[in-house]
């Protein structure tokens, strides 16, 4: 029992480990227009060794209905079709139930969470959860209708949004005359979603010109646009080419996005998660305007980037650092001391701090990331050992040059990307200011600014301390 207990477990964890997605309808909420979705799949039953049968195979059909993005409500019926009974030679109390083979029908009701992924629009693990019963025409050592719990995981291949290739595993718990056991299922196959087919788009091209991929723009359009005319969603971002150029209609606002660009506003979320899934504007990082960008909250912070209620407080702190070296100068003590202080205020508040670098063409992002790692580290050991804020209401993280807020083509933007951002989840027992001076980054509070210096491309020259010009390196 514990080998299958191990191997299911296994699969779970690398079913749920995968990149979760997001589909691509995005002129629509597709699961409030088309919930329903149907599954067919073949697997196998495999049983523990001390059953009356041995492993057989498993015809499973599902229909599903979506309450949410996230939730999916599955009714299953899998159909055991043949199973063959279990040899007992060592005298075992088995032996008097033995029988040629039995076959038994399984209905079920499961819970699904999906785990979608801002990153990939066609894989979609999710985990399981439900119970039914075994119905069977032969005594299987646990009586011919026993209910049973079961635990799993699967994953959805999207090809569009009405067809998918489906993987699932269950590992079910259900009691006989001696023991519990512990059954398995895997089964793979197919799912079609009802009504899932999006309106037909009628192009009206000049003759002789072509749409061959029918993503609503020409052949020569693309051409001339950079997009691919044999690829209907040239960067990926699950949204076709025709709708980032012609636009879609959300809320009322006709959106418009690039097409070469799957994270047109680079808050972290591609376009076509923000348009069918969150529902925020891809052309804006922080759609609900309350300081937080769209995916820092979806992705790390786990609020609604639809209300700015939610959003924690966001302070960013424009550190000078000396070259390759994460020691905070004296003259940047005051904007950490604000945040000791909003913390101290709210004794039950959390924070987590994150250090960024900018990127040279020379740089690594491995040395930039044990550099913006260091740099957060900075700021938490000044807030633990100065400050006197406990380490258990304290996280650190590191992003290299992964997160810039503008693109690293000039020594003043370079700049704005060496930084600290320290995010604040409040109590909500205490009033906060979150614009004036409780917040060191805010435009009432202006950093103290100086000659901008490069971030390292690597730990190569030794410094030269008394060098009175810039240092290769950073502040």
């Amino acid at each position: 029992m514990t080998k299958h207990i191990c191997g299911g477990l296994a699969a779970l964890v690398v079913l749920a480990g995968a990149a979760r997605a997001e589909g691509a309808a995005p002129a629509r909420d597709l699961f409030k227009e088309a919930p329903w979705s149907i599954s067919a799949g073949v697997g196998a039953a495999l049983f523990e060794g001390d059953q009356l049968m041995k492993n057989g195979p498993v015809l499973s059909l599902k229909l599903g209905y979506d309450l949410s993005p996230r939730w999916t409500l599955e009714g299953g019926l899998d159909l055991l079709p043949y199973l063959p009974g279990r040899s007992f030679t060592d005298g075992s109390p088995q032996k008097q139930n033995e029988f040629g083979s039995a076959w038994a029908v399984r209905p079920s009701l499961d819970v699904l969470m999906h785990l979608r992924n801002t990153q990939n629009p066609r894989f979609d693990p999710f985990l399981a959860a439900g119970a039914g019963l075994v119905l069977s025409d032969k005594y299987l050592g646990y009586g011919t209708v026993t209910p049973f719990g079961q635990l799993g995981g699967g994953l959805f291949y999207h090809f569009n949004d009405e067809w998918a290739l489906r993987g699932d595993y269950r590992a079910a718990i259900v009691a006989d005359d001696e023991d519990t056991e512990l059954n398995h299922y895997l089964t793979v196959g197919v799912n079609y979603r009802f009504g899932a087919t999006p309106p037909a788009r009628v192009v009206l091209t000049q003759a002789g010109d072509l749409d061959s991929d029918r993503d609503g723009l020409t052949d020569k359009e693309e051409r001339e646009i950079g997009t691919d005319p044999f690829n209907p969603d040239s960067d990926g971002d699950g949204l076709t080419d025709g709708e980032e150029v012609h636009g879609v209609l959300q809320n009322g606002k006709l959106i418009k996005t690039n097409p070469l660009n799957p994270d047109t506003d680079g808050d972290g979320l591609t376009d076509g998660a923000e348009i069918k899934v969150y529902h925020t504007d891809p052309t804006n990082p922080d759609t609900d305007a309350g300081g937080v960008s769209d995916g820092h909250e979806v992705l790390e912070d786990s609020t609604n980037p639809l209300d700015p209620k939610d959003d924690l407080m966001k302070y960013t702190l424009l550190l000078e650092f000396d070259y390759d070296k994460a020691i905070i100068r004296s003259g940047d003590l005051g904007k950490l001391d604000i945040i000791t202080k909003v913390l101290k205020r709210d004794p039950g508040a959390t924070a987590k701090v994150e250090g960024h670098a900018d990127k040279r063409p020379r740089s690594t992002h491995e040395y930039n990331q044990a550099l913006s790692e260091r740099r957060a580290k900075a700021v938490v050991d000044y807030l633990i050992n100065v400050g006197g804020v406990k380490a258990d209401r304290l996280t650190q993280k590191g992003w290299s040059f992964d997160k810039p807020v503008v693109e690293n083509t000039t020594e003043e933007n370079m700049q704005k990307n060496r930084r600290v951002e320290v995010y604040i989840k409040p109590t909500g027992t205490v009033q906060h200011d979150r614009t004036g001076t409780d917040n060191p980054g805010a435009p009432a509070a202006p950093a103290v600014t100086s000659a901008a210096t490069p971030e390292p491309a690597a730990p190569a020259a030794p410094e030269k301390p008394a060098t009175p010009k810039p240092e290769p390196g950073i502040k």
